[in-house]
């Protein structure tokens, strides 16, 4: 069954001059534009990947670019410009605004500012839309998570705790400013890590892996980034913590555990001035 405002695998009806035919089943043929279209030249029969969603005047359309959101997802968007029915939003796709209506904004959204938001399709007219009412599209009890677990999670706001984050899609989660080793903005978006679920079913996040493995991690990474650099780094457990994020994004706690963890091994020497590889 086709998807809107979701990616499709779909065939190749025909060839035209101005782009293709798509089998769309019930929806009929669907045009993939030239202009939307891959370099190579597609055949009769051949499954493209496509992104399905509505141009201006309301027809299905299909691309094989990439938007910045699609259906079931969160995303933080620019407003383009604001209309008579709500605000339209800049989601990657050229020709086509993603609207936001007005009974969808907790706030008047103002043009230039950006704002998280949530696709969806309006089940009267198949049209593809965003809300701001993140309220009730998100849970504050998880089901499935366990501690450890790799999530996607996306910035939203922070409390006197810390920042409140979107999980998956699906749960809020909190990231607390004592796990917080790096700048974060709202709309920022990491591969995170559950690091308690809590009775209620709550979620405490972190964006570091945490304990033995996150140690092994940064040890091997910090072994890369020495081969790559004639096996010396100036850093030293004297570094301040923000040069140690920015040269290996990880916190001066973990690094000076990684350190150790090479040393060890004897694969490295301390010096004053910074780490040495030894062959």
């Amino acid at each position: 069954m086709l998807k809107i405002g979701r990616y499709n695998n779909m065939e190749v009806v025909k060839a035209v001059d101005f782009g293709y035919y798509l089998d769309g089943g019930p929806y009929g043929e669907i045009l993939l534009p030239t202009s939307q279209a891959p370099e190579e030249a597609l055949e009769d029969g051949a499954e493209v990947k496509v992104f399905i969603y509505t141009d201006t005047e309301d027809r299905l359309i299909a691309t094989t670019r990439k938007p910045k959101i699609i259906v079931g997802e969160f995303a933080y968007l620019e407003v383009r410009q604001n209309g008579p029915n709500g605000a339209y939003l800049d989601w990657g796709l050229d020709g086509k605004d993603l609207l936001v209506p007005f009974r969808e904004q907790t706030i008047r959204m103002q043009e230039g500012q950006s704002y998280i938001v949530y696709a969806y399709v309006d089940e009267q007219s198949d049209r593809l839309a965003a809300t701001a009412r993140l309220s009730n599209l998100l849970e504050e009890k998880s089901e499935g998570l366990e501690t450890g677990d790799m999530v996607d999670v996306l910035a939203v706001t922070t409390t006197d705790l810390g920042w409140k984050m979107i999980v998956n899609n699906e749960y809020w989660g909190m990231l607390f400013f004592s796990d917080v080793f790096q700048p974060i903005k709202r709309g920022d978006r990491f591969t995170g890590y559950i690091k308690n679920v809590r009775e209620d079913q709550k979620l405490d996040l972190s964006l570091q892996k945490s304990g033995y493995e996150q140690v092994t991690d940064t040890a091997e990474w910090l072994a890369t980034v020495l081969k790559e650099n004639d096996g010396f780094l100036p850093l030293t457990d004297k570094s301040p913590p923000e040069a140690i994020y920015e040269r290996l994004a990880v916190s001066k706690k973990v690094f000076k555990k990684a350190v150790g963890n090479l040393y060890k091994k004897r694969m490295i020497l301390l010096e004053k001035e910074g780490i040495r590889w030894v062959e």
